[in-house]
Order: C-alpha cells, then sequence, then structure tokens
C-alpha cells in the first residue's frame, strides 16, 4: 500500500529530528574542530610511511602523507599558530564587513529598509525574495554569509514568520547556490583558472572562457530559487513550528508600524549617500588605466584589485548611509555613538571569533598534512577505473564533488586538487573541460550548506542562536539537509537534461572534446 501524505511527511520529520539529536549531542564546534585536528594529528603519523602509487596532479609525484606528529612539524605548528589565525581568511573578511553592517544595523537604517521591503513584497513571495538576493549576494563573493543571511532571519521575523526558516532560505541561496547566479561572478574567472591548465595537460592550444559556464549557472538560479521556495515553505518552516520555538527573550522583531517622516527622511538621505557612492566607483573604474584593473585591464578577473576590495567597499557601503541615517534620524548624537555600535557588532562575534580560531587550527592541519588531497586522488582513480558512459561519470562526478566537498571546504582548493584530474580524464573520454567545471560546481553547490569544515558554518550557527540558543550543529544540518539532498539530485538531472537538450554552456564553450569541427 502505497504511504500517504501524512506518513511520508512523519518519515522525513523523524529523520531529520534523528539528524537533529545526533548532531547537537557533538562537542560544541569549537571542541569540535579541536578533535578532527587531533585525529588528523594522529592519522598523518599513521600514514606518512606508506606509500601510495597515486601520482600528486600538483607535483607530478607519488603522493606522501605528511607526519604532524614530528618535532619539527610541531615547532612550525606553534611558531606560526598566531599567523595561521590572522591569516585564516573568512575572519578578516567577517570582521571587517560586520563593522560596517554594525553601524547601519544599530542607526536603524536596515529596521527602515525591512520596513519599506515588506511593504512592497507580497507576503508569499517572501521567500523566493530572500533566495534571489542570496543569489545575486555572490557577485560580492563573501558578501552574503555577513550581509544576507542575518538579514533573512530579520526579514523573517518582522513578517511574523520563523527566523530560522529565513536564515535557512538565505543560506540555501548564498551557499547552496553558490554556482547559480544570474550575474556574472568572481568565481567564474577564479574556477577557470584551474580549468585551463588542467585542460591543456592533454592539449597546450585549449583556451577555456572565464564564462564558459555562464548561460548554465544563469538558469540553474531560477531553478535553485524554486526548489529553496518549496523546500523552505513546505518541509522547513512547518517542522520548525511545530519542534523549534524561539526563545522567550530572543531577539525582537522590528517593529512594523508607520514609518515616521523622519525615518523617511533619513532613509533618503542614506540612499543618496550610497548611490553617490556607487556612482564615484563606477566613474573610477570606467576609464582603460584604472587602478582597480588587472595588468590586462580586466575588471573581473580574480586577480583585478576590484574583486579584492570588495569587502572593504561592503564596509563603506554601509557605514556611509549607516552614519548619514543615524545623524539624519537622530539615533546617533555623536560620533563616539558610531564606535559604540562597531563594539556591539565586534561583541556579537565573539563566539565566532573562538570558533574561527579552533578552525582555522584545524584546517592548516588538514591541509599540510596531505590527507585531504589524498582522498580526492583516491576517489577520482575509483571513478576512472569504472569507466562508466558520460551522463553517468559526470552524475559521478557531481556526487564524489559533493562528498570531497564534507572535508574540503573552499571552492578554489578542491577545484585545484581535482581539476588535473577530472579534467584530462574527461577530455580523453570525450567530455569538454567547460562541462565537468559544470559538473564540479552543482556538486560543490548542493552539499555546502551541510558540512561544519565550510569556514562560515559556525558563523550561521551564531545567527541561528540569536533566535534559539540551543541551537547547535545538528539544528542547522537538520534544517539544511533536505535543501542539499533536493538540490543534489534534481541540480544534477537538470544538468543532463541541459546537456541533452543542447543548450549553450556559455561563451565559447562545448560539451565534447575535441569541439564539432574540429
Amino acid at each position: 500500500m502505497e504511504a500517504t501524505a501524512e506518513q511520508k511527511s512523519g518519515f522525513v520529520n523523524r529523520v531529520l529530528g534523528s539528524v537533529e539529536r545526533i548532531g547537537n549531542k557533538l562537542p560544541d564546534p569549537s571542541m569540535l574542530f579541536l578533535i578532527s585536528m587531533f585525529i588528523v594529528w594522529i592519522f598523518s603519523a599513521l600514514l606518512a610511511g606508506v606509500e601510495f602509487a597515486d601520482i600528486d596532479p600538483r607535483s607530478g609525484e607519488p603522493i606522501r602523507v605528511n607526519n604532524l606528529l614530528t618535532g619539527a612539524a610541531m615547532a612550525t605548528f606553534l611558531s606560526n599558530m598566531v599567523t595561521i589565525f590572522t591569516g585564516f581568511a573568512p575572519l578578516g573578511v567577517v570582521l571587517v564587513a560586520m563593522l560596517g553592517v554594525g553601524v547601519a544595523d544599530e542607526a536603524g537604517f536596515f529596521t527602515t529598509s525591512i520596513k519599506l521591503m515588506l511593504s512592497k513584497t507580497a507576503a508569499f513571495l517572501l521567500t523566493p525574495m530572500v533566495v534571489l538576493v542570496g543569489l545575486l549576494s555572490h557577485s560580492a563573493i563573501d558578501a552574503g554569509y555577513v550581509l544576507v543571511i542575518p538579514l533573512g532571519g530579520i526579514i523573517f521575523h518582522a513578517a511574523g514568520r520563523h527566523p530560522l526558516a529565513g536564515i535557512a532560505a538565505a543560506f540555501a541561496g548564498v551557499s547552496g547556490g553558490f554556482s547559480a547566479n544570474p550575474l556574472p561572478s568572481a568565481l567564474d574567472p577564479l574556477l577557470q583558472g584551474f580549468t585551463q591548465p588542467a585542460a591543456q595537460i592533454v592539449d597546450p592550444a585549449v583556451l577555456v572562457n572565464p564564462l564558459g559556464n555562464y548561460f548554465f549557472t544563469a538558469i540553474s538560479s531560477v531553478l535553485i530559487i524554486s526548489l529553496a521556495w518549496f523546500v523552505t515553505d513546505r518541509i522547513i518552516e512547518p517542522r520548525l513550528n511545530r519542534t523549534t520555538p524561539m526563545d522567550a527573550d530572543a531577539e525582537a522583531a522590528p517593529e512594523m508600524d508607520t514609518i515616521s517622516d523622519q525615518e523617511r527622511r533619513a532613509f533618503r538621505w542614506s540612499i543618496l549617500t550610497m548611490l553617490a557612492g556607487v556612482v564615484i566607483l563606477v566613474l573610477v573604474l570606467l576609464p582603460g588605466d584604472s587602478p582597480f584593473r588587472d595588468a590586462e585591464g580586466s575588471l573581473n578577473s580574480f586577480s583585478a584589485p576590484i574583486m579584492q576590495s570588495i569587502v572593504p567597499l561592503i564596509f563603506l557601503l554601509f557605514l556611509l548611509p549607516g552614519v548619514v541615517y543615524g545623524f539624519v534620524a537622530g539615533t546617533f548624537k555623536k560620533s563616539k555613538d558610531m564606535v559604540d555600535a562597531m563594539t556591539k557588532a565586534m561583541e556579537g562575534m565573539s563566539y565566532y571569533i573562538v570558533m574561527a580560531f579552533f578552525c582555522a587550527l584545524f584546517i592548516y592541519a588538514f591541509n599540510t598534512s596531505n590527507i585531504g588531497a589524498l582522498m580526492a586522488v583516491k576517489g577520482a582513480a575509483a571513478l576512472k577505473a569504472l569507466a562508466l558512459p558520460g551522463s553517468v561519470t559526470i552524475f559521478g562526478i557531481v556526487f564524489l564533488t559533493a562528498f570531497v566537498n564534507l572535508f574540503v571546504g573552499s571552492a578554489s582548493a578542491k577545484w585545484a586538487l581535482l581539476a588535473p584530474i577530472f579534467v584530462p580524464i574527461l577530455m580523453q573520454v570525450g567530455i569538454s573541460p567547460e562541462l565537468t567545471q559544470a559538473a564540479y560546481r552543482v556538486g560543490d553547490s548542493s552539499s555546502n550548506i551541510i558540512t561544519p569544515l565550510m569556514p562560515y558554518f559556525p558563523l550561521v550557527v551564531v545567527y541561528c542562536q540569536r533566535y534559539v540558543k540551543s541551537t547547535g550543529i545538528g539544528t542547522l544540518t537538520s534544517l539544511m539537509l533536505p535543501f542539499s539532498v533536493v538540490f543534489l539530485i534534481c541540480w544534477s538531472i537538470f544538468l543532463l537534461l541541459y546537456w541533452a537538450v543542447g543548450l549553450p554552456l556559455g561563451f565559447q564553450a562545448f560539451y565534447t572534446y575535441p569541439p564539432p569541427g574540429m
């Protein structure tokens, strides 16, 4: 007998409840990273003496695991501990951006923005709107993690909905849909920088366009918005309403009453300030010799100074309007109020700073040991040995990437390891570098939201704790697991259908190698 919708719903809730309970029994994220680091140390010592025949594509030599428990390795670790922490990329990104965001938030700029946005957005369109903003944030690299995700919770809370559902929807858009964007992003040239050299292992004349996946990723944004909308409204929020009430002392929702004339005036002046800043930036970028362009005159390459300035620009983009809003609205009376707003923002980040310390140490150990590279090489070799049909191979690339992503969080680090393996192998069976890269992007994005090793995962836990203090790794994983599973399956099928129909992948991109007519 076929299960009823109610029985299916009950089964899903039991599975997610189990994930949450098991996950929340894990140690605090900081201790989890510390324990994981010790485990890596032990395995590095056990595997260091093993002779592996697998070739490291980065060096062309047999891959080796480095023993981290030698005296020299421990001395290096201790002498570099401070710089390992201070050099942890997400730490600076988060703190600098939050200084500006904190001023805008404390001044009241975000509250008025949300009031106006809610007054213009139909209630049933709130979820897709939040997801869309998350997708668009990819153009600003990591802006979505420090801006869009917490705003998702605030917006849902203000609309009378569960704030954790808003955080989940925003997280799904920002991270789960990392490779779905109607606009080009810095990720495009970043990945192309690894794909082209990998392709040239087989054919030195091959060139890969940085926007070789653009059409696929742009159309994928419609799919991701639709899937995230369904999962949020039909699975996540109903379950949260039943099982996860907000704390009695949770942050209050912004009042959605009438906006005062002074607030409207302050908002207009702050928006004009923001627009003036954007206009000035555009005028600076337009000249062909702009200092924000790279050596070839490009603005969208990863090495272009403008791409390296995104986080400081986010800081200014919200600091200046926030200051203007605060003084016009009267929430700021003196300059120290701005400093106090920054201080308050940093106080809210103290827990994340502690977690970032242990996360940085673990990632350093994992990368230095070479265990992550060994896992990637072994997995790719197993996939090659299967000699599967093209469509099944692409499906396998997606799922293997999603699995590796659970252990190696950085998109660039993974592709640096996998591209020299996947791209040449698949070129030799007739699959183009652009198609291989698209498969990688689907797998990488889909499992981003369920791995605590993703550098921003602990930060999202902190956002959730503003409303439900008991939120842990298990809570967030159970929230995001339905998104991950649905994205992984549906997006993979979408890629195969996209390929079968023959829609263009991107600029100067083909599905087969060599391209037709060559």
